[in-house]
């Protein structure tokens, strides 16, 4: 989204062909595991309630990728840390947990000290993180729409997996059919499919690009959908909070070697 591609210089712009991608990708892969497995195709829940997390989600990543256009990756990656408050405040509302003001407390001062890492870049640090960050008004909306709708999505799975005995793959399946539809559907009335096609076409690194980008997140959904079932929403977005932690001291790591190396 903000790498140039060819001779001209060219930008991808069309966050749902990105989506549609995914997506279509992910329920190729869950199909084929649930016919491998010799399991039902069937839908165990409603079909309605499947459509609904596949709504919030493309809402979220739509979100994601569009945000790219108007803010910087570090300050997208600094906004991910506030992944659990989303989470607890959609708990209280959709599951009807009950969440102490010492919880909140915890997931604040979790969410603050991943915030001050990520934004003080240690000195000589040479990675993304040091340089400069732009904001808009627009993207920080993009950002603060992606953290209430992934909170949504992560609950409501959740809640999903816990009223019904469903298979993992089925859930994502049905989600991703439902997303495929709908950002194919939304591409049409855009008009963007076939813009979308021939920059592609003309681009092949793109295509790749976004061949990768769909393999590492239709790996990423089997991870996140098997995390959610097994301990939970919340537990879910703590990991993907303090993740950022990890990533800030790799790229710590990587620059002191590199000053060393220098040196």
């Amino acid at each position: 989204m903000r790498v140039p591609y060819g001779p001209n210089k060219d930008y991808f712009i069309y966050s749902l062909f990105l989506v549609f991608c995914n997506r279509i990708t992910t329920s190729a892969v869950s199909a084929g595991v649930l016919l491998a497995s010799k399991k039902a195709l069937d839908p165990v829940a409603p079909l309605h309630k499947y459509c609904i997390v596949s709504v919030s989600n493309i809402l979220t990543t739509t979100c994601q990728y569009e945000a790219l256009k108007y803010v910087s990756f570090p300050v997208q990656t600094l906004a991910k840390c506030a992944k659990m408050i989303p989470v607890m405040i959609w708990g209280t509302i959709i599951m009807q947990k009950k969440y102490k003001g010492q919880d909140y407390f915890v997931a604040f001062l979790v969410t603050l000290g991943c915030s001050l890492f990520i934004l003080y870049p240690a000195e000589g640090d040479t990675s993304p993180y040091s340089r400069e960050r732009e904001s808009t008004i627009w993207g920080v909306s993009l950002m603060m729409g992606y953290l209430g709708f992934d909170g949504f999505t992560s609950t409501f799975q959740d809640k999903l997996f816990k009223g019904y005995d469903m298979e993992i793959h089925t859930q994502i399946f049905y989600t991703t059919v439902c997303s495929c539809l709908l950002s194919f559907t939304g591409m049409i009335m855009q008009g963007n499919l076939l813009m979308a096609i021939d920059f592609v076409s003309r681009h092949h690194d793109c295509f790749f690009d976004i061949a990768l980008l769909s393999t590492v997140a239709t790996a990423s959904q089997f991870f996140i959908s098997y995390t959610i079932r097994t301990f939970g929403a919340l537990t879910f977005a703590t990991i993907m909070t303090t993740r950022q932690g990890a990533n800030k001291v790799r790229k710590m790591v990587s620059a002191s070697k590199h000053l060393a190396l220098m040196e």
